[in-house]
């Protein structure tokens, strides 16, 4: 009797995600969805608002309209997130019971799976470009009025002054969408475990310990 050497991602019986497992992937989604929505408010309110329209300021950042968008900010990601795990929940698993990361993520998922994901990964780029390229468009867009108004300041210290307010959101956003740009705008079939890694902890811990820092400290 001649045993076969193991292989990387042993079969066995299929079987679904747990609950807690899910519920992990909804909840991560969930709040890595939010940032992109609220990191593009803060560029409207903080930055394109507060530095192109500061006379209207408080007229148009009003409570309402402050209420407004962080509920629909949070209505939004609430409605991607549960998509996706809805459509996670329903696929069979035949590798591995282990993934090579240290949260229930998108893409380690799918590589364990033996449905059919295709589906499921063209709506995962459908919500990328969703959550993450429009928000994005809105923070480009606000910096690039900001620019102009720059250019129209005569003072050197003028401009240093409004550098500095930009600076602290612009010291997130560019980590955050950096490290977001390497792991989920690929297909599953070419993603890194070292490289996801990494990224997901850059963005899940050291811009989160990054925030008081700089929007409370630093203001």
């Amino acid at each position: 009797h001649c045993s076969q050497p193991a292989s990387e991602h042993p079969y066995t019986a299929p079987y679904h995600l747990p609950h807690g497992c899910l519920i992990q992937m909804y909840l991560f989604m969930a709040l890595s969805l939010l940032d992109d929505f609220l990191l593009a408010v803060m560029a409207y309110d903080h930055c394109y608002v507060a530095i192109c329209l500061p006379l209207h300021y408080t007229m148009i950042m009003c409570p309402q309209r402050c209420v407004l968008l962080v509920a629909a900010s949070w209505l939004c990601v609430h409605i991607l997130a549960f998509s996706l795990t809805l459509l996670m929940s329903q696929f069979s698993f035949c590798a591995s019971r282990s993934i090579p990361h240290f949260f229930c993520d998108l893409l380690p998922l799918l590589k364990l799976a033996c449905s059919d994901t295709h589906a499921f990964q063209i709506m995962m780029f459908a919500e990328a470009a969703l959550s993450g390229v429009i928000p994005l468009i809105c923070i480009l867009v606000s910096y690039t009025h900001i620019i102009h108004a720059i250019l129209r300041v005569p003072s050197a210290g003028e401009k240093h002054k409004v550098f500095s307010t930009c600076g602290s959101h612009l010291s997130v956003v560019t980590p955050f969408y950096g490290t977001l740009s390497l792991v989920y705008y690929q297909p599953a079939s070419s993603y890194s475990a070292d490289t996801g890694m990494v990224a997901n902890v850059m963005y899940t811990m050291v811009t989160p310990m990054l925030n008081p820092l700089i929007y409370s400290l630093r203001n």
